[in-house]
Formats: structure tokens, sequence, C-alpha cells
């Protein structure tokens, strides 16, 4: 072999090696409570295929990292304690089960005063609106693309403060509700708001509850939702790379004054948007 063949195979191995660390993607924080993720390792197909696992009958995602394939599982927030199990299903048709706990978690909870009642109590044709507009919300929530995620850590969508924090115990006008299920993130009329990792636009809209809305879809069922927008810059269809203006903070819908609701849904179950953020990690 050559001098000049070594140098050659040196240079190639240093940029596969840049290239592989380029794109080695960086998992979200671990957190196995209701609400939160939890990353398990799968065992490798014989196939030499990737993984395909399924938690509550639902697909996961399932990424390669250090040689290892991992599911990263979003926990819902009506999650039982103690254990859990996701099923791996491989090519040759065998089921492999992985077990995970978890544990508990104490939310706070949230005293709100709605000046709009029937935004707490809607009437018979709010009701029929809702019923209409859920079916829209819940598909976008549970939309699954095979196409992997870019990356699995974000940048904040909007800077502000955090007027409340994911999975408050909601009380409106001191009548219970469910648990919040996203960051919401205090900032005046207009402020823009950036798209915090590339992904799809596959749903806008102006909701009842939500107000304008836009959902976005990254990969493997990774959903990000933005509620209570003032203006839409963005329509269904649209591909978005990081730091796209996708709308402005607002206060449509259910609100008590101007602020981005971001919400972020994995395998269905809403979890905390701050489990992905770079800053806190």
């Amino acid at each position: 072999m050559t001098e000049r063949t070594v140098s050659q195979i040196i240079v190639m191995l240093a940029l596969l090696l840049s290239y592989g660390l380029a794109h080695a993607i960086t998992l979200p924080q671990q957190s196995a409570v209701p609400g939160g993720v939890a990353i398990i390792e799968l065992a490798a197909d014989s196939a030499g295929e990737t993984p395909k696992a399924h938690y509550n009958r639902k697909p996961l995602m399932v990424v390669r990292q250090n040689d290892r394939w991992l599911a990263v599982v979003g926990i819902p927030l009506t999650a039982s304690l103690g254990e859990q199990k996701i099923e791996q299903l491989t090519a040759s048709g065998k089921t492999i089960v992985h077990r995970f706990d978890v544990a508990d978690k104490a939310y706070k909870t949230q005293h709100l005063t709605i000046t709009n009642k029937r935004k707490v109590n809607p009437n018979a044709e709010d009701m029929k609106r809702i019923i209409k507009e859920k079916k829209l919300i819940t598909s976008a929530l549970a939309h699954w693309d095979e196409r992997p995620a870019s990356r699995l850590t974000f940048i904040a969508p909007v800077e502000g403060r955090r007027s409340s924090s994911f999975g408050l115990r909601r009380v409106f006008n001191g009548q219970p509700r469910k648990p919040h299920s996203g960051m919401d993130i205090a900032a005046p009329s207009g402020t823009p708001i950036i798209t915090p990792a590339a992904g799809t636009v596959i749903n806008t809209g102006n909701y009842f509850f939500n107000g304008n809305s836009v959902f976005i879809d990254h990969g493997q069922g990774l959903i990000t939702m933005y509620v209570h927008l003032n203006s839409v810059n963005v329509k269904e269809g649209d591909q978005l790379q990081q730091g796209d203006v996708l709308g402005t903070v607002g206060s449509t819908g259910r609100v008590t004054g101007p602020h981005l609701h971001w919400g972020v849904s994995l395998n269905d179950a809403r979890v905390d948007p701050a489990l992905f953020l770079e800053d806190e990690k």
C-alpha cells in the first residue's frame, strides 16, 4: 500500500467520522413520569432492518445512536404508575416485550378566571363546533409519517416568561378541567413565533378553545402545536426549516392574555415540551 493510498484512506475515514458526528441525533431528556419521555433500548433485528415497536397500540419513534436502536416513548398524563411495557416486532414476526417503570410526579394546581363564560361552559351551538373541531385536532396529533425526525431537540419557539407550565391541574372559574397539556409562554401580541425544528405543516385552523392554531409534523409521531396565535403565516403542506416564522403571538380562543401555548405530542401522547429544549439539557 502506497503512502498516497494510506493518506486517502485516512481522509475518507475522517470524512465518514465527521459525517456521522454531524448527523448523530441528540435525544430529549428522559423522564419516565406521566407526561414524560422514556428511552428504551431495543434488540437488534437479525434481518438488519430498523426495529418496529408499539406502546398502547401506537407506533413508536425508533432511532439509532452509538450502534444501538432506541425507542423514544411519549408517556401520556393518564398513564398508570408502575410497570409499563412496549412491544417490539421483529422481521421474523417474533414479539419482544420491554418493560419500564413510570414514577409519580406531583403537578401543581392553577386557578384561572375566564371572562367569556362560554369558553368555560359552551352552549349547544358551541358544542357542535367543538365536537367537529376535536376530530380534526385529534387526527393531527395522532398523525404518523414514517420518515425520521431531523432532530429531537428544539430551540424555543418564542422568548418570554413561562406563564403556565406543562401538567398543571387547571381550574377555570372554580371548575376543574383537564391538566395543561403544553407550555404557555407569555409575550406581547404580534411577537414572531419560529419553528423549533424542521417539519411539515399538517393542519392550520381557528378553533373554539385553541383559537388560531398550527400543527407541525417532525416525523415518526413527533408533532408540535402552536395555539392562540394572532396571525398564521403558513399553510398546510408547507415545508418549514428551523427558525422559519410560522405566525405571531396572540390571544385568540380561551385565554386570559396574549401568549403562545406550545404543545408537543409523541406517539399521540402529550408530553412536556421542556424535555425537548436545547437550553434545558
